[in-house]
């Protein structure tokens, strides 16, 4: 049992340390994507170069800071309530946004494009004009956006006085 599981953890680190040449050090890499010394090993039946054992991926390319993008990925909920810790969800969804837009939001191309579009500044999106008429009843509702945005850490949280209001200024990354 003992061996079967360092397999799986030797398996586990040559697969992270390729991730990380392939997309760190791997700019650093000369035309053709081929390390230089060492054994020069490659893939026998494409020739591709391989590192470890596991063949290096060459279709991707970082960007100008060495990454091949920022991590942007949140979870997005609609909770019953004036407090989001305290209350009681009414539906949740993730959506990611790097490399491409993904996730269980309904559409997540277009969430994407508007927290883009307003530089994931949430209260832009949540408390935009609108000419929607509602009555002044007291059922609060409470939008929350937990995770990352570009590498930055995201916890925001905003209430509507009732779903009325929450319909006509939510936008669509809160529309699930």
């Amino acid at each position: 049992m003992r061996s079967i599981a360092r397999a799986a953890a030797c398996g586990a680190v040559l697969a992270l340390s390729s991730l990380t040449f392939a997309g760190t050090a791997g700019a650093a890499l000369p035309a053709g994507g081929a390390p230089t010394g060492g054994t020069g090993a490659s893939e026998p039946s494409t020739g591709e170069p391989a590192i470890g054992g596991v063949p290096a991926p060459t279709d991707t390319a970082p960007d100008a800071r060495g990454s091949m993008y920022a991590p942007s990925a949140l979870v997005l909920t609609v909770t019953d309530g004036a407090d989001h810790k305290t209350g009681t969800v009414r539906r949740a969804v993730t959506l990611s946004c790097a490399p491409t837009p993904s996730g269980s939001h309904p559409d997540a191309a277009t969430a994407c494009a508007e927290l883009k579009k307003n530089s994931a500044k949430f209260d832009a999106i949540t408390t935009s004009a609108t000419n929607r008429v509602c009555t002044k009843e007291w059922e609060p509702v409470t939008v929350t956006a937990d995770g990352v945005w570009e590498g930055q850490r995201v916890d925001y949280a905003h209430t509507f006085s009732n779903s009325c209001a929450m319909d006509g200024g939510r936008g669509t990354v809160f529309t699930f």
